[in-house]
C-alpha cells in the first residue's frame, strides 16, 4: 500500500524548518487525538505520530529526502529498513503534552497495555559516520573500516542493569502511579513515573557495578564497510543494526554513512557522468588525428575529426559512473580545447601568416556574422 507523503500529512513544505514541522505537528496531533470527541481519529493520529519521528530526526529526514518511503522499507543491499515499532509515540506526544498525556478521563494508550514505556523494548542510539573518499574509490568502490565508541550491552549483568529483581512495591510493577482529580469537567487522570523504578517497573537489591545499573557499557568497535561503486559526497547508507545496544531487550541502532568524495585532477563528475578537457594542437583541430585519452577504465584512441571547433563535445557511451541501486553506466563527455600557442619561432610565425590569408566566406557562421557588418 502506498503511504502517503510524510510533508503532506504535516502540511507543510519540503524547505520547512524544525520549528515549523514541530509546530504542524502539535496542532495536528490535538486535532486527532482518538480522545477529541469532535475530530478524533486514531489512524491519523498514527500516521501524524510516525511522520514526526522520521521529519524531526535530521538522519532520518534526509534518508526520506532522498528515497522516499523506499529508504525505510528492508532489502536492498544489506540495509534493512525503518519499522514503525521502533517509534514510541507515547513519549513523541508527551513532549509536547506533558506526563497528563493520555487522560481526558480515562486516556488513550497506544500497544493496548498500561506498562510503563521504559519497560518496552528501545532501540539503540544511530550513529552518523562522515567517510573521506577518493575520486577513484568512490568511482570503483572500496572497503573501509570505521572505529566508533557504541553502547555495548553489559556481559557482567547481560543488559538488566542488576542483580536479584523484584517488583516494585511503590508502583506495583507498572512503573507509573496514576492519581485522579475531580473537576467541573469530569476525573481527569493524570499519570507520573514512578520515583522508586524510574519507570521500569522492578527494582535490584543489587546493582551492577560494570555499568551502574544502565545495563550497557561504552566499547571501541572496529566494523568493515563495503561501499558500492557510484557513491557521491553527499550520499547516506545505513548500516542496520550495527549501531549501540538496545535497552530492554531492544534491536541495536544503525550507522549512516555520508560519503565526502574528494576532485579528481582532470575528471569532473556530474552525478553518474564524467567530463573530460582534451587539448588540441591548432592543426591538430583543422586536419584532424588520432589521439589517446583517459577514462577510468584505461585509456583509449580517440578519432577527431578535421576542422574540429573548441569546446566540441564527443560522448564516450558507457564510460561514465555505474549508477546507484540501478543497471547501467552514465556517459563520459570528451570537451576539445583548441590551444592557441603564446611562443612561435620565426618560421612558425610565416605559416601562420599564410594561412591568415584563408578566407571564411563559406563558413556559415561567418555569413551570420558579416550580415550585421
Amino acid at each position: 500500500m502506498n503511504k502517503k507523503d510524510y510533508y503532506e500529512v504535516l502540511g507543510v513544505s519540503k524547505n520547512a524548518t524544525d520549528e515549523e514541522i514541530k509546530r504542524a505537528f502539535r496542532k495536528l496531533a490535538k486535532e486527532y487525538h482518538p480522545d477529541n470527541k469532535q475530530t478524533g481519529n486514531e489512524e491519523k493520529f498514527k500516521e501524524v505520530g510516525e511522520a514526526y519521528a522520521i521529519l524531526s530526526d535530521p538522519a532520518k529526514r534526509k534518508q526520506y529526502d532522498q528515497f522516499g518511503h523506499q529508504a525505510f522499507t528492508n532489502g536492498g543491499n544489506g540495509f534493512s529498513g525503518f519499522n514503525a515499532e521502533d517509534i514510541d509515540l507515547g513519549d513523541i506526544f508527551s513532549e509536547f503534552f506533558g506526563s497528563s498525556f493520555g487522560g481526558f478521563g480515562g486516556g488513550f494508550n497506544f500497544g493496548g497495555n498500561n506498562r510503563s514505556s521504559s519497560k518496552r523494548p528501545r532501540k539503540g542510539e544511530d550513529s552518523l559516520v562522515v567517510i573521506n573518499l577518493s575520486f577513484e574509490e568512490a568511482a570503483f568502490g572500496c572497503k573501509k573500516t570505521i572505529n566508533l565508541d557504541l553502547n555495548s550491552v553489559c556481559e557482567k549483568c547481560h543488559g538488566a542493569g542488576g542483580f536479584n529483581e523484584s517488583t516494585c512495591p511503590e508502583c506495583g510493577g507498572t512503573g507509573r502511579i496514576i492519581s485522579e482529580q475531580r473537576s467541573l469537567f469530569g476525573v481527569f487522570q493524570t499519570q507520573t513515573s514512578c520515583t522508586r523504578c524510574g519507570g521500569a517497573g522492578h527494582i535490584f537489591k543489587e546493582e551492577c557495578s560494570k555499568c551502574g545499573g544502565t545495563g550497557n557499557v561504552k566499547a571501541k568497535k572496529n566494523i568493515e564497510v563495503t561501499i558500492p561503486e557510484g557513491v557521491d559526497t553527499g550520499y547516506q547508507l545505513r548500516i542496520s543494526g550495527k549501531g549501540s545496544a538496545g535497552q530492554n531487550g531492544g534491536p541495536n541502532g544503525d550507522i549512516y554513512l555520508e560519503f565526502k568524495v574528494a576532485s579528481h585532477e582532470i575528471f569532473m563528475r556530474e552525478e553518474e557522468d564524467i567530463y573530460l578537457h582534451v587539448p588540441l594542437t591548432i592543426p591538430e583541430a583543422i586536419l584532424g588525428c588520432k589521439k589517446e585519452i583517459p577514462t577510468l577504465t584505461g585509456n583509449v584512441i580517440l578519432e577527431i575529426k578535421p576542422g574540429t571547433q573548441a569546446n566540441e563535445k564527443v560522448k564516450l557511451k558507457g564510460k561514465g559512473l555505474k549508477k546507484i541501486n540501478a543497471i547501467g553506466r552514465g556517459n563520459m563527455y570528451v570537451i576539445f580545447d583548441v590551444i592557441v600557442p603564446t611562443r612561435l619561432s620565426s618560421a612558425q610565425k610565416r605559416l601562420i601568416k599564410d594561412l591568415n590569408e584563408t578566407t571564411l566566406d563559406d563558413e556559415p557562421a561567418f555569413k551570420t556574422f558579416k550580415k550585421y557588418l
